[in-house]
């Protein structure tokens, strides 16, 4: 089956990076979409690996990506027993659409300079 998902939007935060217990950095944050012509939806976005340092380096609050990845589906159930689900995204790969340059040296202006 396949689960291939790609949004454009803005970040709402800066990304936060924690590592798992094998060293490898995670970066996660959360992004705003226009889900309608009047509604703006958000999601959580996750990135591994190499893609979470690129994401920690030059990523910021506002900056404007497109990503491409899969949707996964988180469920529980509160102490009330209510049940709750919600979704996120695993970003498999993330363009750059606008961004404020930060991170970027002098002479680099887009994602094809970026050492993925």
């Amino acid at each position: 089956m396949l689960n291939n998902c790609i949004l454009t939007g803005n970040l709402g935060a800066d990304p936060e990076v924690f590592y798992s217990s094998e060293g490898e950095p995670i970066a996660t944050f959360n992004m705003a979409f226009r889900s309608s012509k009047k509604k703006t939806g958000w999601i959580k976005v996750t990135c591994f690996h190499r893609l979470a340092e690129v994401t920690e380096k030059y990523l910021h609050v506002g900056a404007r990506i497109a990503i491409v990845g899969t949707l996964d589906q988180q469920t529980g159930e509160t102490e009330e027993g209510v049940k709750k689900s919600s979704f996120q995204l695993i970003a498999n790969s993330i363009e750059f659409i606008k961004t404020d340059g930060r991170g970027f040296e002098e002479g680099q202006g887009n994602s094809d300079d970026i050492p993925f």
